[in-house]
């Protein structure tokens, strides 16, 4: 009887290990600047108070307009919802400056907490003004930045902001939300072997958005080297903060990241 409830006992124990486990999942953007040259031209980080805000702390002016007179709260339309757990409303910085293709760096920021996953769906929120991904106004959003570097256990595959197009579920003035899969059923991204579109498959190695695109002035309406990113999504779940020093690597010419 005694070894029953034991056994019994190391059952529930691994059952609920394995569940703590299972929630322990994408947690973290980790942004670093790949910059083997040090040419100090990429920028990669998380910023207080330039994120999508969602129920953030207004401040009101008393009627001389001397002090504060009171407090309010903002929620742009474009992120209804958000990640509860930023209280500062930062946004992810990237940036790249001058030359796209002949200057060997770029702005990255590492997903962590996937590997593992199946994926269904990612996405993002971009400050960026007019509708679509394709609008000239606010951050770039080329065919390849930024964009989700995704390796799987089946192949390697490229999503970039605007090829194929995300779907707009939400927008404002200032911001564009833009979802890959989810209601669409399939997640689809280019093969980075074989450049077709196809359903992403496998068991994810490693995810890590890129900014490589630069300042050139013929490569597109919004070419000015910069993106403000939020609310990075990966199957539901929102990250739209950064975790303690997560610069502290920028411009080291850090080239594999950090792995799960």
């Amino acid at each position: 009887m005694r070894l029953r409830t034991l056994f019994a006992s190391l059952a529930i124990l691994i059952f609920s290990t394995s569940v703590a486990f299972a929630d322990t999942r994408f947690n973290q953007v980790k942004p670093s600047a790949f910059d083997p040259g040090k040419t100090f031209l990429v920028q990669a980080g998380w910023l207080d108070g330039i994120g999508c805000p969602t129920n953030a702390t207004t401040a009101i002016p008393n009627a001389s307009f001397t002090g504060v007179g009171g407090k309010g709260s903002y929620t742009d339309p474009a992120c209804a919802t958000g990640d509860s757990s930023d209280q500062r409303n930062q946004g992810l910085l990237l940036a790249k400056t001058g030359p796209t293709t002949t200057n060997f760096a770029s702005a990255t920021a590492e997903l962590k907490g996937v590997k593992g996953m199946t994926l269904s769906e990612l996405g993002y929120d971009i400050r960026k003004s007019g509708g679509s991904g394709g609008s000239s106004l606010g951050s770039h959003c080329g065919a390849g930045a930024p964009r989700f570097d995704i390796e799987t256990k089946k192949a390697f595959y490229f999503l970039g902001c605007n090829s194929p197009p995300g779907i707009v579920t939400s927008s404002s003035t200032g911001w564009i939300r833009l979802r890959w899969g989810g209601s669409t059923g399939t997640l689809m991204a280019f093969n980075a072997e074989t450049f077709v579109l196809e359903n992403v498959i496998g068991e994810v190695k490693r995810i890590t958005i890129v900014f490589d695109e630069g300042t050139d002035a013929s490569g597109g309406p919004d070419m000015f080297g910069l993106a403000v990113l939020d609310n990075i999504d990966v199957n539901g779940t929102l990250v739209g903060r950064g975790r303690g020093h997560d610069n502290e690597d920028n411009g080291k010419g850090n080239e594999q990241g950090d792995r799960d």
